[in-house]
């Protein structure tokens, strides 16, 4: 079994505002501006690899509204999760801080969303509408990075368990690898994380 490089895709939430809308500021404010922010995060992501896991990073964004929120994060995310996704891309939202995860959590909750964040100086975490079983489950994987097929059929047993898996992983919370093993999306966004091809 060969090993290869998935390198994550590090997109600065605040560079794009300032490019995409010509602003000095950071400040995602108006749906317009969200929506040139993530026209621009999907542009980028067309000339990554497939799949790719993508860092989308707010930690220089000093105003998040709901509208934004909406644009940059749930509309992102559920462009992906589409059968006819234009890329197979994981998401994780890196830099998040106090003020940023109000209305985040909002608009997951809202669409009935989840989200893999990271706040400023803390660990990754679970947002938005997800069950108990499914929290759980994604724990367990984040908890260990990666989890070999054998190894993930062996402690998640039970039905419920494995329902819940399978959840998280249409729901590209995790990454199943090509030989079947299940990946956090924190490990693989760290560099140096390696996906196990056959």
């Amino acid at each position: 079994m060969a090993d290869s490089r998935l390198d994550p895709v590090r997109i600065d939430v605040a560079q794009l505002v300032q490019r995409s809308v010509a602003s000095l500021y950071s400040h995602l404010v108006t749906r317009p501006t969200g929506r040139a922010v993530r026209l621009a995060i999907e542009s980028q992501l067309l000339e990554a690899g497939d799949p790719s896991v993508s860092v989308i990073d707010f930690s220089e964004v000093t105003i998040l509204d709901f509208s934004c929120a909406d644009e940059v994060v749930a509309r992102l995310l559920k462009a992906y999760l589409e059968d006819e996704r234009p890329k197979d891309a994981f998401f994780l939202f890196r830099g998040v801080q106090a003020w940023h995860q109000e209305p985040i959590e909002a608009v997951l909750e809202r669409q009935k969303l989840a989200a893999v964040i990271q706040p400023v100086g803390g660990s990754v975490q679970l947002v938005g509408t997800v069950t108990p079983g499914e929290r759980d489950v994604w724990s367990e994987v984040e908890r260990r990075g990666y989890m070999p097929a054998e190894s993930a059929s062996e402690t998640f047993d039970g039905e419920d368990a494995r329902i819940a898996l399978a959840r998280i992983v249409t729901r590209r919370l995790v990454f199943a690898g090509p030989e079947g093993g299940i990946h956090s999306l924190g490990a693989l966004a760290n560099p140096g994380s390696q996906l196990s091809s056959t």
